[in-house]
């Protein structure tokens, strides 16, 4: 769990520009080329789906953009500022949001400890009201006295996004949401990322293996295939193009 800071949403970039871009992205680990001068941008209340197959440098993209990995080339910007040089403390204070594939919450501790440290992680210390308001906005209702190590996967997801959303972040990069829900949760949790859209303006960058999820939620969709970006549009113009076909759909049938 990475989480922003409080006064992250209210800063402003541009007029009418992109609230976040990277260009050029590349990145070796071992030698191997694991992605090839990757592009993107999404504005403020902006969903962009990130699809491809498996080993397409999807996850690798994020490690980047967060800032665990540096890249080999390439830049980052965030609201008009280049922040390719922030490890990923720092771009997590200014407003960089990240969740994972698995969500992992402190099994020792109990629902009341995990958003006590979330509040307190750095200053400005948040107080119980945030945490009522984010609790309230992703429907998470439980004892707080509940060890996590108790919570179903549904419920360790939105305990985790509750402690990213207090501090009102107005980026999240999301992967693979929707992992290990069934699909009444993934319906719930298609809901949540509308309103964190929408409502509260966040711009959301989203790997996600469901097609019918991003169906629903995402402006646009970029298609990775061998660490390159291949298309980039909205879903029914991409999954028509041969090469998202040939490289994604003939790869999972």
């Amino acid at each position: 769990m990475v989480i922003a800071s409080a006064g992250a949403a209210n800063s402003q970039h541009p007029p009418g520009g992109p609230l976040f871009t990277c260009k050029d992205i590349s990145l070796d680990l071992g030698g191997r080329e694991i992605l090839k001068e990757i592009s993107l941008q999404v504005a403020s209340g902006e969903v962009l789906g990130v699809i491809g197959p498996n080993g397409a440098g999807k996850t690798s993209l994020f490690e980047v953009l967060c800032g665990r990995f540096p890249a080999k080339s390439g830049t980052v910007t965030f609201k008009g500022q280049d922040v390719s040089a922030l490890p990923l403390y720092q771009r997590a204070r200014i407003g960089i949001g990240r969740t994972y594939q698995t969500p992992v919450v402190p099994d020792e501790l109990t629902v009341e400890e995990v958003f006590k440290a979330a509040r307190q992680a750095y200053k400005p210390y948040l107080n119980r009201w945030h945490v009522l308001w984010a609790m309230r906005l992703v429907r998470f209702s439980v004892d707080p006295d509940l060890p996590a190590a108790q919570l179903d996967t549904l419920d360790r997801r939105k305990l985790l996004l509750s402690c990213l959303i207090m501090r009102r972040p107005p980026l999240l990069l999301m992967d693979e949401p929707a992992a290990g829900l069934i699909n009444s949760e993934v319906d719930e949790f298609d809901d949540l990322i509308r309103i964190l859209a929408k409502e509260l303006n966040v711009a959301i960058v989203i790997v996600e293996h469901r097609i019918e999820l991003l169906d629903t939620i995402a402006d646009r969709v970029m298609v990775m295939d061998a660490g390159e970006k291949i298309s980039e549009g909205d879903l029914a113009m991409v999954l028509q193009d041969p090469r998202v076909r040939a490289a994604y759909f003939e790869d999972v049938h």
